[in-house]
């Protein structure tokens, strides 16, 4: 087997890492104190990246992307993860599912956002619906020819830079053995549609300036024109396009922990106590060896995921794993990070404090830590009959 990198990845990590290093992390403290990204910083990012070339770059050449398999894109994804995310969200990553546009949809949503003309937002999670999808209580009903949405959605990544949003709602309901089931539709809605509105959501101590929102509906109409793939048909667009993204999250948390891992190495190199590098100490020396570790490890895990859907191979439980061995490891590495500094890592001085607290989200969204569990269990089990 063959694990190193061709000669074009290993430019497009050099690339990645480059614009982050110099776009990104000059301006990390001011987002940081200030918990928001100034708009014209956000375009000013914007319009490096496409003329970089790296823009939608997890689309495909067809529709004006860069065509990049899953393994080059979650390689793009992991050196993104060494910035904030508040900053990097203007690299750029429109959501795969509007691949299901059609007709004149693709014109007016899916060719704007590979172009950066227009930027997405997704929207499933509700107070009461989180990776119980079919526990949404926003729905939408028919009313002559139209849908009309009432509800709401919170914890909405993205949403006050969105133009449009794409949004999951009920749409009907079956009643089976085991109770009722919902039948969920997506719908692009586009900012400022009549009986929609974007309100701020609740203030995080992880990735400040990187916002959430909450979406209100209320008798909001939309025409069928509005459908993203089929009705009562929003689970089969969900699975096809949007199970990957928790790939996303396990190759940030890689890069993340790398970024921890490399001030982590140098401060025990350089930090003297009794006379001698704490590098020199063995209860210091064997924390920095696990941490390098499970780095790897998870590392590992997360290009096979990505390798096995270029392959076209079943990956569900793989990205599980990676997932899951991903963001639990990126707690370890950062707390273990902050307990080498010391005191120190709890100051503001570094930005070890506030990767320790950004690193807590990872095991919760995208599918917390459990669901991964049960995902992976139910893989192993479910060919067993039990």
């Amino acid at each position: 087997m063959h694990f190193g990198l061709s000669e074009e990845q290993e430019m497009i990590v050099s690339t990645v890492r480059s614009f982050v290093e110099n776009e990104i992390y000059p301006h990390e403290d001011m987002v940081e104190r200030t918990g928001h990204v100034p708009h014209e910083l956000g375009q000013e990012i914007k319009r490096k990246v496409i003329d970089l070339g790296f823009y939608a770059c997890n689309f495909p050449e067809e529709v004006g992307g860069a065509g990049l398999s899953h393994l080059d894109f979650t390689l793009v994804e992991r050196e993104l993860g060494r910035g904030s995310m508040a900053l990097t969200h203007f690299f750029g990553r429109p959501q795969n599912i509007l691949m299901a546009c059609t007709g004149d949809q693709r014109d007016r949503y899916l060719l704007p956002a590979v172009r950066g003309e227009k930027m997405d937002a997704l929207a499933m999670t509700e107070p009461d619906a989180g990776s119980d999808v079919r526990g949404m209580k926003c729905s939408a009903v028919r009313d002559g020819g139209d849908w009309v949405l009432n509800g709401s959605k919170h914890f909405i990544s993205g949403a006050e830079h969105a133009d449009f949003f794409i949004v999951f709602v009920a749409t009907d309901v079956d009643e089976t053995p085991r109770g009722p089931k919902k039948r969920i539709t997506c719908f692009l809605v586009d900012r400022g549609t009549p009986g929609f509105a974007v309100r701020d959501g609740y203030a995080s101590v992880s990735h400040k300036g990187y916002k959430n929102c909450i979406l209100d509906f209320d008798n909001c109409r939309l025409p069928d024109a509005q459908v993203l793939g089929e009705v009562d048909g929003g689970f089969a667009v969900m699975n096809e396009w949007l199970y990957a993204t928790r790939l996303t999250v396990a190759a940030f948390c890689v890069g993340r922990a790398r970024r921890c891992f490399d001030m982590a190495l140098n401060y025990a190199a350089e930090r003297k106590q009794f006379g001698q590098p704490i590098a020199k100490f063995q209860g210091v020396s064997f924390q920095v060896a696990d941490m390098i570790t499970e780095i790897d490890a998870a590392d590992w895990l997360t290009l096979a995921g990505a390798w096995r859907l270029d392959q076209n191979l079943p990956a569900n439980r793989e990205i599980a794993s990676a997932k899951l061995h991903a963001s639990e490891m990126l707690a370890r590495v950062t707390d273990t990070t902050l307990q080498i500094f010391g005191g120190m890592g709890l100051m503001n001085d570094f930005p070890i404090e506030r990767f320790w607290r950004d690193a807590r989200v990872e095991r919760i969204w995208d599918g917390t830590s459990e669901i991964q569990r049960h995902i992976i269990s139910r893989d192993l089990f479910r060919p067993l009959g039990a």
